[in-house]
């Protein structure tokens, strides 16, 4: 049986980001296949999620068998393109209180801030310099409307018995972000950042030397629904006892799943280095730092100096087809060059070098969806990390990796498994009742940005958007 859509959805590959054009700028890709493998578990995808699900299938089980498919080169698609945060899921613990009893919420929660701490740890070990640096993340108000955006979430915390945010004190926002356009904040001292295509093409490395096969440039045409599974490429094929599709927004040729998820696209661009400039604003933490809009701003500096500044400016697609608009959206850039330029006037005479657009496998509560497709017990899938899977996707990999070798443990039994996510509506409704959500937030929030009231449909339409980097507010 053939589970996959059409391969008319498939796109030449993505323009590549600042980051990959940094971490490897004469990028070599792994040879594709065009043999007939034979594998204990086949991945589909070689961002983080599926190379995490590697490396913990051979920590658990060293005899393993191993095989990747990647349709373009690992770190091409979301893990390459994304802004490098690596947070916790402390902001979204409404959210995941939402499904799960409070105990499974905190193990969630603090799964995911022992995440980055190993993120670091990994990197040491093994020789990555992904850029590592823990220097927390700053979650800011940058306008009347978005207020106190975090006080429920904190509240929250503080009822479970944990703090894991400390309030900034109002006249140090400005001095720690650089721009007046903070008015308030709270920081969640144990985030950090990466510079993300460094990472995952570290990770790859450290994969292919503890044997397990990857192969690039090989887009899966078929899986078969029968066990063993045969996974097909234009020309070579892998038989394999268990499958894991680790495909972020690309998931959508995946008709059980593809409800589960809207890909809208976020897009970043790129500073000058400016490192004197960066002194003289006083912004030389190091600190992530994000606004409180649904339309997220999101920022933070690079090792030499530069300003990465990302907008989640969640253009859709027709069709979920992962196209031009998740590459370089000129739409989508030019909004956020003009929210930065909007948030350091300051900096108005800096040049922007790089600017691309990447894909967000939207859910509707901003947290991942993992489970067995249904008539199998031996495809699995893990989707959903609404722009916040640096650090989340190591618990990714150890769900999977469980899933996958029948494992029962606290990542395969955990609430995020088999869970009741709310699906979206089927296309071209997706699409259609997308984009008129989309203008309704942009609107809104660009009259909000220069404080002025939203017209009354648009808030009501507004109300419509799925849950952002953080809980609804």
């Amino acid at each position: 049986m053939k589970l996959l859509k059409s391969s008319a959805r498939e796109v030449a590959p993505l323009q590549r980001s600042f980051w990959m054009q940094e971490a490897e700028p004469k990028l070599e890709a792994a040879a594709s296949l065009t043999t007939r493998e034979v594998a204990d578990v086949v991945i589909v995808g070689g961002g983080y999620v599926g190379l995490w699900t590697a490396l913990t299938l051979l920590e658990i089980s060293p005899e393993t068998k191993v095989v990747i498919l990647e349709r373009d080169v690992c770190g091409g698609g979301a893990s390459g393109r994304n802004g490098g945060f690596v947070m916790s899921w402390w902001p979204k613990i409404s959210s995941l209180l939402g499904f799960m009893e409070v105990e499974s919420a905190l193990f969630l929660a603090r799964a995911s801030e022992h995440a980055i701490e190993e993120l670091g740890a990994f990197c040491e070990r093994h020789g990555i310099d992904a850029h590592f640096r823990r220097s927390g993340w700053l979650w800011t108000s940058t306008s009347e409307a978005q207020g106190d955006a975090w006080a429920a979430t904190v509240e929250t915390c503080a009822r479970l018995g944990v703090r894991p945010f400390e309030r900034v004190v109002s006249g140090d926002v400005t001095r720690r972000t650089g721009s007046a356009m903070h008015r308030a904040a709270v920081f969640e001292p144990t985030n950090a950042t990466v510079q993300p295509a460094a990472l995952v093409r570290g990770m790859r490395r450290v994969a292919l030397e503890r044997g397990i096969k990857i192969y690039e440039n090989t887009p899966v045409r078929e899986i078969s629904h029968d066990r063993p599974s045969i996974v097909s490429t234009p020309y070579g094929e892998v038989r394999a006892d268990a499958v894991v599709l680790a495909t972020n927004a690309w998931a959508t040729a995946v008709p059980e799943i593809e409800r589960l998820i809207v890909p809208v696209n976020s897009s970043i661009v790129v500073t000058e280095p400016i490192p004197e400039r960066l002194r003289a604003l006083g912004w030389t933490g190091g600190e992530a730092i994000t606004d409180s809009q649904l339309m997220v701003d999101y920022y933070r500096t690079t090792r030499d100096g530069r300003i990465a500044f990302g907008k989640g400016t969640g253009a859709l697609a027709r069709g979920g087809v992962i196209d031009t608009t998740f590459s370089h959206h000129a739409e989508s850039c030019s909004m956020t060059e003009r929210d930065f330029r909007r948030t350091y006037r300051a900096l108005s005479d800096v040049r922007i070098s790089h600017a691309w657009s990447g894909p967000i496998d939207r859910t509707y509560d901003s947290l991942p969806v993992f489970g067995t497709l249904s008539g199998t017990n031996h495809i699995h899938y893990g989707v959903g990390w609404s722009g916040n899977g640096v650090g989340p996707s190591r618990i990714g990999g150890r769900i999977l990796a469980s899933l996958a070798l029948q494992r029962k443990d606290e990542w395969s039994g955990c609430a995020l498994v088999e869970r009741n996510a709310k699906s979206f509506p089927p296309e071209p409704i997706k699409y259609l009742g997308g984009s008129l959500v989309r203008g309704a937030v942009r609107r809104k929030e660009s009259r909000e940005a220069v404080g002025s009231a939203p017209g009354t449909i648009d808030r009501m339409l507004a109300k419509l958007a799925p849950s952002g980097l953080e809980d609804k507010y």
